[in-house]
């Protein structure tokens, strides 16, 4: 067993939300699902994601969800979830964060003066939205428990809980992705997988009703 690969009692920050999370989306699939590729993604990373992020990747990923949220996998080449924390880790790092007044800034929560991608010292991705939301992981922030950034349009927003939690309240249209950013659709949850091939066109499946 890894040091990331901690009892499911230990590691489900918010087994509460993670249940209601799973029971939204409906039956998972498990396309995917490869532990060891998590290994590797975290040691190249230097620290572990969240439990109940991996399980919800593990269970639905490559996916868009409502449209809009889109989950990437370790385990696949299209779509892979260690490559684009990769490239997206690059491209942030490109700016010269020195010269930028930040709204929101996570170097405060983080107290630190230097904001890094990609590395447990700073925020790693974990997924993206088409309306320009990136949200983060900060391993060292919340005093070390962990906390999630989302950034939009030059501002990030703190939020203290799992991600789980957050992915629930995406999902039933609350504000966690910035003022005015929700994203509500009443019914099922639409879920969509992502094409494993330039030919492939996966057809849209939903989740339980939810009475919303």
């Amino acid at each position: 067993m890894g040091q990331c690969d901690l009892p499911k009692a230990v590691t489900r920050m918010n087994p509460n939300f993670l249940d209601r999370v799973l029971q939204m989306l409906g039956e998972p699939q498990w396309r995917y699902r490869d532990p060891e590729t998590w290994h590797r993604l975290e040691n190249d990373l230097g620290g572990c994601l969240p439990a109940d992020y991996k399980e919800i990747v593990d269970a639905y990923a490559p996916v868009q969800l409502n449209g809009h949220l889109y989950l990437s996998h370790p385990a696949t080449k299209r779509w892979n979830l260690g490559e684009w924390i990769r490239s997206t880790s690059e491209s942030w790092s490109q700016i010269d964060w020195g010269t930028v007044d930040v709204e929101g800034d996570p170097r405060l929560s983080l107290r630190t003066t230097e904001l890094v991608f990609g590395s447990p010292e700073g925020l790693i991705p974990l997924a993206s939205t088409d309306r320009g939301d990136t949200i983060f992981y900060a391993p060292r922030g919340g005093d070390g428990r962990g906390v999630l950034f989302v950034e939009n349009e030059g501002e990030f927003f703190e939020f203290s809980f799992s991600f789980s939690e957050w992915l629930f309240k995406w999902l039933i249209g609350e504000e966690v992705t910035g003022p005015g950013g929700a994203a509500f659709y009443p019914g099922p949850v639409a879920l969509e997988n992502l094409p494993m091939s330039p030919e492939e066109r996966p057809e849209t499946r939903y989740g339980p009703p939810r009475g919303m």
